[in-house]
């Protein structure tokens, strides 16, 4: 699901408010229209559930593995935006794939993308004010969370994009 609406909102204002700046950053490393190159979306397009599951780097995680690791994490911070201490498990950091099927794959990617939507939902929930308030639990505020969820989308995304290649 691209979230056009908000690139075109972001896009038409001279001044826009921070939080709108950081939804937009996260949907460009997420949706598309990124500076660096390819989004997380566009790099696992045409990706099976064969290539996703695949380990074509010995000790590394798979590209399904990263999905579902950015499932994990994109969830933590909705949390954390409404106040929860969540801290993920090892387990709950980098989920194991349970079934390799096409069907199972392709129920990957829409929850990523409904997890994502909600985050996006939650980060338009925050005011202003608030980017400053520490994240429960860390010593970091809203604001350095929500740029290093930018950051992450685009560095597994550099991941996923190279293990990609390995295996055309």
């Amino acid at each position: 699901m691209r979230l056009i609406w908000l690139q075109s909102l972001c896009s038409h204002k001279k001044h826009m408010l921070e939080i709108e700046l950081i939804a937009d950053q996260l949907n460009r490393a997420f949706d598309g229209e990124a500076w660096h190159g390819p989004a997380l979306i566009e790099i696992l397009d045409g990706i099976d559930a064969g290539t996703a599951a695949s380990h074509p780097i010995p000790d590394a995680h798979s590209i399904w593995e990263l999905v579902l690791h950015i499932i994990t994490w994109e969830r933590v911070i909705g949390r954390r935006l409404q106040g929860e201490a969540v801290i993920p498990s090892d387990e709950e950091n980098f989920p194991k794939v349970q079934q390799p099927t096409e069907a199972a794959w392709v129920e990957a990617q829409r929850k990523l993308r409904e997890t994502h939507a909600d985050l996006i939902r939650r980060v338009f929930g925050v005011k202003e004010s608030q980017l400053n308030d520490r994240v429960p639990g860390k010593d970091y505020d809203l604001r350095f969370m929500l740029m290093g969820a930018v950051q992450h989308a685009a560095y597994h995304g550099g991941q996923i994009a190279l293990l990609k290649k390995a295996q055309q």
